[in-house]
Order: structure tokens, then sequence, then C-alpha cells
């Protein structure tokens, strides 16, 4: 394992500190922006605004990296992402951070692909596995380690903001100090809504339903803790939770979808996070204990859904589409996590803060009704014919980019096996 993991231990820790600035500039804004007395409505568009920036990025930043190579292409990327990251503490104005957002997801997007890429360039089929999952381990690691960091920060000085402008830095000088080959061009992944759809119904619609839940509590729960009296702290556990518990159960749910039809275990995790949304929307719980093990229990289930859905669509895709239709999905999911803010903001203030959980209670209704729905119309794909179920999420979002996906060791397992029969 030392041996597959030290010709890239340098770009790994670098991650470590991208997804550390990402995780604590990610919570912070909507913790500043609820004590700026900011509406809902545009704490929900820094969401909206970032993930619009990410799916544009997908597209687009390969052309730019193609054009003036990976190195500079980071270094730009990288450098704009700390400049907007301290400008957002020294300027505080909620619709300039909404423009900021967009860029910044735009140039996260970017630095993800040639991270990723540089990985996929340097691992072997022995050691891809390897670095894959630790590359996972270092992602989660970051998020959460950024987010717990509110706790221990004064959320109305700018010296969080500064924090996060000396992750970025940090993260820059790995691949900026290597002297190791570029990796190939970046490959950008184009959306075919109708070829999508063709392949799996369950996957196209669930995902866009998951997307829209997840990019709703994403971005807002920051906003509904600050809005019901947790304290910065408390705020950052809640999220740090959700997102701790729901890749411890990645693996249960992966193997329990690899046991049977994926849709049965798609639509009864989805009722699970369903009915937890429904619990807090009834209660309304005062007691913060009370409130973060609900919130807990929502996010365990509503973060294994995304990874079930995309193996669901690939057991139905042929081996060399592996790629595409994940790739497809990932982009689909960006577009969900663009309505969900969206959606979110306004009904919070119409409706009151726990109104955010019935977005996302609608949303799971949604994919578990479907689920079931399609389940009776079609044969699930023989468990012997199947690929395993893929690795974790962070937050209830999907870690790579489309060039990530190449460095997934399934990208290789489903050259090894024939396409299912429909």
């Amino acid at each position: 394992m030392r041996r597959n993991l030290l010709p890239v231990l340098a770009l790994l820790l670098g991650t470590l500190f991208l997804f550390l600035g990402n995780g604590l500039h990610g919570l912070l804004l909507p913790v500043r922006g609820s004590a700026e007395g900011y509406s809902n409505e545009v704490l929900g568009l820094l969401g909206t605004s970032w993930a619009s920036g990410f799916v544009l990025g997908c597209f687009y930043a390969p052309k730019l990296v193609m054009r003036i190579g990976h190195v500079r292409a980071f270094s730009g990327f990288i450098a704009m992402i700390a400049i907007i990251a301290l400008t957002t503490g020294i300027f505080v104005d909620d619709y300039a951070w909404v423009g900021l957002r967009a860029l910044t997801g735009f140039c996260t997007a970017g630095t993800q692909m040639i991270i990723e890429s540089w990985l996929n360039e340097r691992a072997s089929n022995e050691s891809r596995g390897t670095i894959f999952s630790f590359y996972i381990s270092i992602t989660l690691i970051g998020v959460v380690g950024g987010q717990m960091i509110v706790g221990f920060g004064d959320t109305l000085t700018p010296i969080l903001f500064m924090c996060c402008g000396i992750f970025y830095c940090i993260a820059m000088l790995p691949t900026t100090f290597s002297v190791a080959a570029s990796p190939q061009p970046l490959k950008s992944v184009k959306l075919d809504l109708r070829q999508l759809y063709k392949n799996s119904p369950v996957s196209c619609v669930g995902i866009l339903l998951i997307g829209i839940a997840n990019g709703a509590y994403g971005t807002l729960g920051a906003v509904f803790g600050s809005r019901v009296g947790l304290a910065p702290g408390s705020i950052a556990a809640m999220l740090s939770f959700t997102i701790f518990l729901g890749a411890l159960a990645q693996m249960p749910a992966g193997k329990a979808s690899d046991m049977t039809d994926r849709r049965y275990v798609l639509a009864s995790l989805a009722a699970v996070a369903a009915l937890a949304a429904i619990a807090i929307l009834v209660i309304n719980p005062a007691n913060p204990i009370l409130l973060i093990g609900l919130v807990a229990v929502y996010g365990t289930a509503a973060n294994t859904l995304y990874p079930i859905a995309v193996a669901h669509a690939n057991d139905f895709a042929s081996p060399e589409e592996f790629v595409k239709v994940s790739g497809g999905l990932l982009l689909l999911f960006g577009i969900g996590t663009i309505i969900g803010p969206t959606l979110g903001g306004p009904i919070m203030t119409m409706f009151g803060p726990y109104k955010l959980f019935a977005v996302t209670a609608i949303a799971h209704v949604g994919v578990a009704a479907y689920a079931m729905f399609r389940s009776r119309l079609r044969a699930a794909v023989p468990i012997e014919d199947r690929g395993p179920a893929p690795g974790l999420s962070v937050a209830g979002h999907p870690v790579n980019t489309p060039e990530g996906l190449q460095l997934d060791p399934r990208a290789n397992l489903q050259e090894e096996r024939p396409a299912p029969a429909e």
C-alpha cells in the first residue's frame, strides 16, 4: 500500500487542504450570511450559483486546461478560489457573494478535474482501488474537518475567511512544485437526457430528485440551524454528523443493493429519509440534541442514495458506457442541486425554517414512489451480471468530476464482464 501511495502522497496532501478550504468556506458563508440578516432566498442562491458554476466547469474547464496546460490552469483556478475566499471576508455583500460563489463553483470543478486526472495518470490497474479509496477518505476528512473549524472561530470577523485562503494556497503547492509529467488532456462528458432516461428511468428521475433534496439541505442546512437558534459549533456538528454517519452507512447500503433489486433498497432508504424529514416537520424539536439526532437519521439515509442510483444505471449500461452514463448522471445531479436551494429559500421564508424538510421529504417520497413503480415494469439485472456498488459520496454529493470517473476501479471491472441483457 505504501508503494502505491508514495507517488501521489504530495498530491493527496494538497487535496486534503483543498477540501478543508471547501468545507470551511461552504459552511462559513451561510452562517455569516444569517448573522448579517441575509434573506433565505439569497442564502439559497449561494448554493444555486455554486452548483451552476460547477456544472459549467464540467463542460468548459477541460477546454481551458487543454489550452494552457494542467499546472498553469490549476494554479489559476486555485488562486481565483483563494482570492474569492479572502474577498468574501473583506467585502460582505449578499449579491456579490452570490456572483462570486458561481465563479468558485467553476474553479472548483477545474481543480478537482486536474487532481483526479493526475491521480488517474499515476494509478496502475493494481493500485487504482487503493488510490481511489484513499482519495475518497481524504475528501471526507477535509470536508468534515473544514466544517468543524467553524466552531472554533468567530464567524463575524475575517479570521476564518483568511484561514480559507491559507488552506487554498497550501493546496496549490504540491502540483506547482511537482516534477511529474502532466496527465493526458481532460475529457468532457456530454449530457444526453434522452439516452440517460432510456438507459435507466429510475436513475435519471431519482438522481434529479436526490439532487434537489441534497442541494436544498446541503446549502440551507446551516441556514436552518441558525434560524432555529443553534450556535455555530452546533451547526457544524449537525452537518458533520450527517456526513460522517452517511459515510458509515455507504458500505452496508451498497452490500444490500448488491444482494437484491437496487430499486427496493433505493426506495427503502428514500422512505427512511422522508420519514425523518416528516418527523422534524411535525415535532419541530426545540431540544438541540433531539434535533441533531433526527437530522443525523435523515442524513444517514439521504447520503446513501446517489451511489445506489448510479450503480443501478450502470447495471443496464454496456461496459464502454460506464464513464459516459455516470458522468451524465453527475451533471444531472448538478441540475437538481441548482433547483433545490432555489425552491428551499422562498419556502423557508414563507412557512418557516422547518419547512426546508418539506422540500426534501417531497423529493424523497418521489424517489421511493417512482422506484417502486418502475420495479413493476422492468426486471432487475441478475445479481451475477452486476458490477459492485460504487464508493461513497460526501455530504450526499458525488466527490468526482467526469474526469475523476476514470479513476474509479469499476471502470476497469466493467470491461471484464459482458454487458447485461435488457
